[in-house]
C-alpha cells in the first residue's frame, strides 16, 4: 500500500450515451458535444478525460475510441485522455495496439488505457463473440496487446521464427499507463497480481462507500512488491447545479437504459438489491453526487476516505443538455479549487 497521503486526481468520464427522443428536439451532434466537454475539462484543470467504447446501442455511441481520442488531442493541450475500456475480445490485439500507440504519439504522451472484456451481450454477439468465451478471449489478447505496445517482437502466424514489431511506438515507455476495469470483487486479486491499476464503477458493483473501501483494501493487499504506484479509479455520476431534480431525472433515465442493456452482472445485482437502480437509493449510499458546491466538497471527502486515487465524474448523462453538463463541471472544478490553490490532504487510509 502506498505510504502517506496520495493526492486525488479529479477527472471526467463520458459514456457518450444518447437519448434520441431528447436529441430530436435539441439538435447538435453528441460526439462533438463530448469534444466540447473535453475542451472545457482542459480549461477547468481536470486531470483527464475518459470515454467508453460501446457498439450497436444508444447507451454509448462511441465505437472507435482511438479516432475520438486523436481528435480530442488536437483540441486540448494538457489534459490526459483515456479509454475506459478498450474491449479486447472484440479486436485483433496487435492492430488495437497500433491504434493506441498512434494516439499516444499524436497526443504527445497523454494517453491512458483501460482494458476490459465487455459485459453487454449485444455487443459481444454483434462481433460473433459468445459471451461464455469473453474471459478466455480477454486473457489470450492481453499479453499480445501489452507486448505489442511495448515494442516487443510479435510472432508471425504460420511462420515459425519470423517476428514483426509495431512501426509506431508510444511516447510513454514502455507503454501508456494501463488500467483494468472490474465489476466483481473476486477479480480484484487477479488485477492486483499483474501490477495493474484498477477502475471501478461503484453504482453498479457495490452497496455503499464502506464496501468500496473494503474492496480497495483487498486490491491493495494483493499487490506484489514494487507495485505501490498503481492507482484506483472510481466513476460516479455528478450533478452540481441549482436544479437537482433535473439531475435526478436525467440519472434515472440513464439507470433505466443500463437496465435495458441486458448486462447479466447488473441484472443479478438488481435482483438482490432493487434500490441499486433508483436515484434515491444511490444517493442514500453516497454512490452519486447531486447537489450544490458545498455538498460536492463534503461528498468528495467521503470518497477520498475510501482510498480512491482517481475520481472520475460522469457529468453528461441521461440526455442532460451539454450546457448544463458544462456548468456542472465548472462548478465542481471551482468547488474543489482545481484551477487555483490545491486543497490540503483529506483523510486517507494508512
Amino acid at each position: 500500500m502506498t505510504a502517506g497521503w496520495t493526492p486525488v486526481h479529479f477527472s471526467v468520464f463520458s459514456v457518450v450515451d444518447e437519448e434520441p427522443s431528447l436529441r430530436a428536439g435539441r439538435g447538435g451532434d453528441r460526439l462533438e458535444e463530448a469534444i466540447q466537454l473535453a475542451k472545457e475539462a482542459d480549461r477547468d484543470r481536470f486531470h483527464a478525460f475518459w470515454v467508453a467504447e460501446h457498439h450497436f446501442h444508444q447507451g454509448g455511441i462511441l465505437p472507435a475510441p482511438p479516432v475520438w481520442l486523436a481528435a480530442a488531442a488536437r483540441e486540448t493541450s494538457r489534459l490526459r485522455l483515456g479509454v475506459m475500456v478498450a474491449v479486447l475480445p472484440l479486436h485483433a490485439p496487435r492492430e488495437l495496439a497500433e491504434q493506441y500507440a498512434l494516439v499516444d504519439r499524436l497526443s504527445g504522451g497523454r494517453l491512458e488505457i483501460g482494458m476490459g472484456g465487455g459485459y453487454i451481450p449485444q455487443e459481444l454477439q454483434g462481433f460473433g463473440v459468445p459471451p461464455t468465451e469473453r474471459r478466455q478471449r480477454f486473457d489470450a489478447a492481453l499479453p499480445e496487446f501489452v507486448a505489442a505496445l511495448s515494442g516487443e517482437p510479435l510472432p508471425v502466424p504460420g511462420e515459425p521464427g519470423v517476428t514483426v514489431r509495431l512501426n509506431v511506438t508510444p511516447v510513454q515507455l514502455p507503454h501508456p499507463p494501463l488500467w483494468m476495469a472490474v465489476q466483481r470483487r473476486e477479480a480484484l486479486p487477479f488485477v492486483a497480481r499483474r501490477g495493474l491499476s484498477v477502475a471501478l464503477i461503484p453504482y453498479a458493483t457495490v452497496h455503499g462507500l464502506d464496501e468500496l473501501e473494503r474492496n480497495i483494501r483487498e486490491y491493495r493487499s494483493a499487490l506484489p512488491m514494487g507495485a505501490e504506484r498503481t492507482r484506483v479509479a472510481a466513476a460516479f455520476h455528478v450533478f452540481v447545479g441549482d436544479d437537482p431534480e433535473q439531475g435526478r431525472e436525467a440519472l434515472q433515465r440513464y439507470l433505466d437504459s443500463r437496465v435495458a442493456s441486458g448486462s447479466p452482472h447488473f441484472e443479478a445485482r438488481l435482483a438482490e438489491d432493487p434500490e441499486g437502480a433508483s436515484v434515491e437509493g444511490l444517493e442514500k449510499r453516497g454512490l452519486v453526487m447531486i447537489g450544490d458546491s458545498k455538498g460536492a466538497r463534503e461528498w468528495v471527502g467521503r470518497v477520498e476516505a475510501t482510498g480512491v486515487t482517481d475520481l472520475l465524474g460522469i457529468f453528461d448523462f441521461g440526455g442532460l443538455p451539454v450546457d448544463v453538463a458544462r456548468r456542472s463541471m465548472r462548478r465542481f472544478s471551482q468547488a474543489l479549487g482545481l484551477g487555483g490553490r490545491r486543497r490540503g490532504p483529506g483523510k486517507r487510509p494508512g
